[in-house]
């Protein structure tokens, strides 16, 4: 049986097509899910990233803003680190005072204007300036006022301002001795910024990192009492103690102050160093300030009284630079303690213009010989010479530490003449700061080794750790242990039979030296009748503890040099120091003999000087009047032979004739002038008119020393008159 196929008829294709419309829009609706999955997916990757956004990268900075609107942070101030001295007294710390802090916010619309007005009354601020602070709506927190007193923060509390209005625990700097110390601590801004000295230098030890204080507030903005909910407490800056002894700052201050008024000088400038160890143990320069009140509305007297010259200012030290030649000669063998020298003056002067005759060594340092330390240099010479002056750390910073520090002037020596090179001999053609001249001579006396001066002992943060201790090991030999023995007894020599016999003390051995020192115009010129008196000095000569300089700059007595103007105050300052620090000093057998100065104030200078010589005693005077004053004073032991200064208040200006070391004016013309005119400019210059005739009523003709010429001072001039002449 066959099968026959039946082609499909045409209602059964009608049937399959209406199948297949059917399954048509099932398959349109797959395809839009098709496309929509990847944008949906799309739009969830989108939400994924947003979501990781705030939780994860925008967290912080939302977390903050959510916290600000109901939460207000105050600033908690880190009090600076204090500076103490070397015995742990106070010589500055930030005191308790308080900020006036203000919330604009938090301050309605209506109160705006007795609140700038109130504020600014009491804290003395510009109304405009504080409601324009008061009304604004970019400033979340701003601080009006800091460092305000308990009092006046009582007051606006007793206003009730609000709680846009607050006060924070704030800091202030306090120095409790005043002026002590005061160029070389320096001071701060007032936010506690250090602008000048040691606040200025270790600024980022003193400075501490700020805390925070967060409160809840109202809807108002306003601090919901008692709602303290987070702390982060302050971390205060780290103690600086110095070097420093308070009590000998305190004597040498007292010896400047004194040495600038009795000589009526323009400034006086001291330091004490521990010999042995660069340690600075005083360190001044008067006038002074106060740096609890700088003087910030005069910047210019600001930067003057806050200068510290004993490391920024260079100048000629004079005859105390004769130590530095002395221990150079000894040491390379250039001079010997026997070696003899003469002395007729010189080409370049002597200071005692007939010259010293045959000395040895010894005495030509006693007498401060120019010759002698000429021919010393230039025996020397140079290249050896120039060795030492380095090495000693002429020419270079000492690395002290302290603001402002000058390397001084040293000619290199490729420049060097013979003549500059006697010159420097005996300390002229060479600037040095004092605290290197004082770091030299420690180098000199203290068994040959240099030590870096230092103020800063060490650096203690507010935990109790030690973050920075001081180096005292030396920098190097300068010298041999023999040579610097020699240096000692020699200096010692100088004191107790030499120039420097003002220096003396009864219980002790003190070795030291003089120096009269010249000064320059702004033209580079001698600058008649000014001068640097100094005195350096340490004690006990045979081993030596502590080092004093003392500088005098423009003294304006009659006797103006070293011995008289500096010498009798390192002499009292380094009696302190000594009794202070219970050195050993000599015993009862070996003591110099001393007497007790009696009450010369209200006699004769002449009267006076009589008394004196009874003593055994020397009174230095300008002109027979009533005394004033006298230095030492009544009472004071001083050691038999010594000078006593007698002041009358009508001293003038370099009028006595020398007992130390002088220098050279430059004689001017008297040709035309009258005997008045002639003697009151000579006088001016430290030189004494001889006329002739002895009588004069006329005029200048001629004169015994050429105009131009470099004249000692002291010395005397024969000025000739004519009666028949006008005058020019």
């Amino acid at each position: 049986m066959s099968i026959t196929a039946v082609p499909p008829g045409k209602k059964h294709r009608k049937k399959n097509k209406k199948a297949q419309k059917a399954l048509k829009p099932q398959w349109s609706t797959y395809k839009r899910i098709t496309w929509l999955l990847p944008v949906f997916a799309l739009i969830f990757l989108a939400l994924l990233i947003r979501i990781f956004q705030l939780q994860v990268i925008d967290a912080k900075e939302l977390q903050q803003k959510a916290l600000s609107q109901w939460t207000r942070p105050t600033t908690v101030t880190a009090e600076r680190g204090m500076i103490i001295d070397c015995n742990g007294q106070t010589l500055a710390k930030d005191g308790p005072v308080y900020k006036i802090v203000i919330w604009p916010n938090s301050i309605s619309e209506s109160d705006r204007v007795r609140v700038a007005t109130e504020l600014s009354r009491v804290l003395d601020l510009n109304y405009e300036k504080v409601l324009e602070r008061v009304s604004s709506e970019k400033l979340r927190e701003f601080t009006l006022k800091r460092q305000v007193s308990k009092e006046v923060c009582d007051e606006i509390r007793g206003l009730q301002l609000g709680g846009g209005v607050g006060i924070s625990p704030d800091t202030k700097r306090y120095y409790p001795f005043g002026t002590l110390l005061s160029q070389t601590i320096g001071f701060t801004s007032t936010d506690g910024t250090g602008q000048s000295g040691l606040e200025l230098t270790y600024n980022k030890y003193l400075t501490g990192k700020d805390g925070e204080r967060i409160a809840e507030t109202d809807s108002r903005g306003n601090q919901i009492a008692d709602s303290m909910i987070q702390e982060f407490p302050p971390t205060d800056g780290s103690t600086l103690k110095l070097t420093v002894d308070a009590n000998i700052q305190s004597y040498l201050e007292n010896a400047l102050d004194e040495a600038v008024q009795v000589n009526n000088a323009k400034n006086a400038q001291g330091i004490i160093m521990d010999v042995n160890t660069g340690a600075i143990v005083a360190i001044s320069t008067k006038p002074d300030y106060d740096p609890n009140s700088p003087p910030r509305d005069n910047l210019q007297m600001l930067a003057e009284l806050s200068r510290n010259r004993i490391v920024t200012d260079a100048y000629e030290p004079g005859s105390t630079f004769k130590i530095l030649t002395l221990a150079a000669a000894l040491d390379s063998g250039s001079t010997h303690l026997e070696d003899i020298f003469y002395c007729n003056g010189g080409r370049i002067k002597c200071w005692k213009h007939a010259g010293h005759g045959s000395q040895n060594l010894t005495r030509a340092t006693e007498n401060s010989c120019n010759c002698c330390f000429m021919k010393l240099a230039l025996t020397m010479g140079t290249e050896k010479f120039y060795d030492y002056l380095y090495a000693f750390g002429l020419g270079q910073n000492t690395g002290s530490g302290i603001v402002g520090e000058s390397e001084g002037i040293v000619t290199h020596q490729k420049y060097v003449t013979p003549n500059d090179l006697a010159r420097i001999g005996f300390g002229q053609s060479i600037a040095v700061t004092p605290i290197q001249l004082a770091s030299a001579v420690c180098a000199a006396v203290n068994g040959g080794e240099l030590h870096t001066p230092y103020i800063v002992d060490e650096i203690i943060s507010a935990s109790g750790e030690t973050v920075f201790k001081a180096d005292t090991s030396p920098v190097r030999r300068v010298i041999s242990v023999e040579s610097s023995a020699y240096v000692r007894q020699i200096l010692q020599s100088v004191v107790d039979n030499g120039t420097g016999k003002n220096a003396k003390l009864a219980n002790y051995t003190v070795g030291g030296k003089t120096g009269t020192a010249q000064k320059y115009d702004e033209y580079g010129r001698v600058s008649s009748g000014n001068y640097i008196c100094s005195f350096i000095g340490f004690a006990p000569a045979d081993e030596p503890r502590y080092l004093c300089l003392i500088l005098v700059d423009e003294p304006r007595v009659s006797s103006i040099f070293g011995s008289t103007v500096a010498a009798p105050f390192v002499r009292r300052v380094l009696e302190n120091v000594l009794t202070l620090k219970e050195v050993p000093g000599l015993t009862p057998e070996t003591s110099y003999q001393t007497v007790q100065l009696p009450v010369l104030v209200g006699m004769s200078t002449a009267d006076a000087s009589a008394l004196l010589a009874q003593y055994g005693l020397e009174g230095i005077f300008e002109c027979d009047a009533v005394v004033t004053m006298q230095v030492p004073a009544a009472g004071q032991s001083v050691v038999i032979g010594s000078s006593v200064l007698l002041y009358t208040g009508l001293e003038g200006v370099n009028t006595a004739e020398p007992t130390d070391e002088p220098y050279y004016v430059t004689m001017p013309s008297l040709i035309g002038k009258t005997a008045l005119q002639a003697h009151d400019e000579l006088k001016q210059l430290g030189l004494t008119m001889v006329a002739d005739p002895a009588d004069p009523s006329g005029y200048v003709i001629g004169q015994s020393i050429y105009a131009g010429t470099q004249v000692e001072f002291g010395s005397s001039v024969t000025v000739y008159f004519d009666y028949s002449t006008t005058g020019g």
